[in-house]
């Protein structure tokens, strides 16, 4: 059973970051079934992805003048954050550390965020865009 199903509530309507999430939900459920030979591979490539995505978002918070943008800001450097600490660990050979934050962590951390702030950056950028 997949960490994460796409479902229609985190599908945010824009597509650039709805390709994100997508690619997120792919690489976090495929670390989830992947053996311990194969793990800190994936977990390399999802770290990236992690970093890639958020970065894209970041410069659409700036670009859109998104109020809230600080806020998302500190909230993604957070997220790298733990996943450096987990990475390091991931890197020494302690994958039970690694499986851990993408089970238990990431899943929840993941649909809160994309339910939160987002929907509140799309909602920003659709009347933006509007204007």
């Amino acid at each position: 059973m997949a960490l994460i199903e796409k479902t229609d509530n985190i599908v945010t309507g824009y597509d650039l970051i709805d390709n994100d999430h997508d690619e997120f939900i792919i690489l976090l459920n495929q670390l989830d079934s992947a053996s311990n030979a194969d793990s800190p591979a994936l977990f390399q490539q999802l770290y990236e992805h992690t970093e890639q995505h958020f970065d894209r978002e970041n410069k659409l918070m700036s670009q859109f003048a998104f109020p809230a943008e600080a806020e998302h800001k500190v909230e993604h450097q957070r997220v790298l954050g733990e996943f450096k600490q987990f990475k390091t660990r991931v890197d020494k050979g302690l994958i039970t550390f690694g499986r851990s934050f993408v089970k238990e962590r990431l899943p929840q951390w993941f649909q809160l965020h994309v339910l939160t702030m987002d929907s509140a950056l799309v909602a920003h950028i659709k009347t933006q865009q509007q204007a």
